[in-house]
């Protein structure tokens, strides 16, 4: 395949040769072959997949709510290439054994995928660092859905112990003891973000951070809420990653979404807000990443002390993203750093995350002056809903994984491709 005419995010423009899985040549111009197909990509955007490192699929366990079938093609529809699945499903990926289970489900996958392993009072490090694992984590430092939270010793020997085999970890950093009791009187939708502080994460990224200099590890602070949080940890030379819900929503949309907008961590004022969204510009956060935590509209229909905490987001966060961007908010160079660029670094996939001679032909080509009202009931996902009801997105016109096409939207008409995503530990 040729792409011709295309403009990269650095405002580039060149041609780009796709020879089966991988990138073959990027040039300024480059002649058509009789054989090969090309797309006329004038005017449009040409990016590398988007990597996203934090998604929550819920099977086993919990296909009423996501699989890895309509996950994926939602992430494909989002422009989302390769995604990385957490452990809190049912049974939890802490054996060998569940791993293997999962794996089986990842078969159904349109896109790339990692698979982590979960730490727990009876976990099986043995048998999970002896499988293609792609990171140690999401390690929970205190209880999320699934309810893996654990303690200090078993959080400093996980971290030990992922260093010791090369497994990067990732944690869910929020100390339960900085949770504000007094909140559980309050029935308003603002209730759960008064109920786990801020100060809850910063003592927890502190804590994280000092286990893992002791241990010589390099954390990844997963979904960092506030500006302090994020300070914490890249002042210790950790890596963290913002999703799009802590980037763009506050405690000010709470009476909006109700319980559609309870999540882990909840979301904080729009004054740190703000502060969070001037790191994710300014290069101190590493990159986003979605938290893709789908539930049903059913099991959010409740009280805000019962509804289960998550809200889907791989489709819709580098539309999102895009549409910053168009606003002149972002730039697209930092877009392509958050989403693929830094995420490849950091978990190091060399073949992912650039749109270079050599790597994995993982393309997405969108129109960025084209944005398309999100609604949920039209999203890919299974949950049928999203916090961003209405918004605009600059959706992808075309994503490609390893020289495949997986997904394409023509006048409106969508179509996906395959199950042909692979395990990018066991590609390198």
């Amino acid at each position: 395949m040729l792409i011709a005419n295309a403009t990269l995010a650095d405002g580039r423009r060149r041609d780009v040769r796709v020879e089966g899985e991988r990138i073959a040549a990027v040039e300024r111009r480059l002649s058509a072959d009789g054989d090969e197909t090309t797309i006329d990509a004038a005017g449009k955007l040409l990016l590398p997949g988007m990597i996203d490192a934090h998604v929550h699929f819920r099977e086993p366990g919990f296909p009423h709510k996501e699989t890895w079938a309509s996950g994926s093609r939602a992430a494909a529809a989002g422009g989302v290439t390769t995604v990385v699945d957490q452990p809190n499903t049912q049974p939890p990926t802490v054996t060998g054994e569940a791993f293997d289970e999962k794996a089986t489900c990842a078969t159904g996958s349109l896109v790339d995928f990692g698979i982590n392993g979960g730490v727990t009072s009876d976990w099986r490090s043995d048998e999970l660092f002896d499988r293609p694992l792609f990171a140690l984590g999401e390690v929970f430092l205190a209880d999320s859905t699934g309810k893996l939270g654990i303690d200090a010793d078993l959080f400093a020997e996980s971290v030990a112990a992922a260093t010791g085999h090369g497994v990067p970890v990732t944690v869910h950093a929020e100390d339960a003891t900085r949770f504000d009791a007094s909140a559980e009187d309050r029935a308003d939708a603002d209730a759960w973000s008064a109920f786990r502080t801020p100060e809850a994460e910063r003592a927890a990224v502190e804590r994280a951070c000092e286990v893992g200099r002791a241990a010589g590890a390099q954390l990844h602070i997963a979904h960092t809420s506030t500006p302090e949080g994020i300070d914490v940890a890249s002042e210790a030379g950790m890596t963290c990653e913002v999703t799009p819900h802590h980037l763009l929503l506050s405690r000010d949309d709470l009476d909006d979404l109700g319980t559609l907008g309870r999540m882990n961590p909840p979301l904080r004022s729009e004054h740190r807000r703000e502060e969070v969204y001037e790191r994710v510009v300014d290069g101190t956060v590493d990159l986003i990443a979605t938290d893709h935590a789908p539930h049903t509209r059913e099991e959010k229909d409740a009280g805000i002390w019962d509804a289960p905490s998550g809200v889907p987001g791989v489709e819709t966060a580098l539309p999102l993203l895009l549409a910053e961007a168009h606003a002149g908010r972002l730039d697209y160079e930092r877009v392509r750093d958050l989403t693929a660029t830094n995420p490849a670094a950091v978990f190091d996939l060399p073949r992912k995350g650039r749109v270079e001679v050599g790597r994995d032909a993982d393309l997405v080509l969108v129109d960025p002056d084209t944005t398309r009202e999100i609604r949920g009931e039209e999203l890919a996902t299974d949950c049928g809903w999203t916090p961003f009801e209405g918004w605009g997105g600059v959706f992808p016109e075309w994503t490609m994984v390893r020289g495949e096409t997986v997904y394409e939207r023509t006048d409106g008409e969508e179509r996906f491709g395959t199950a042909i995503g692979e395990n990018v530990r066991s590609r390198q």
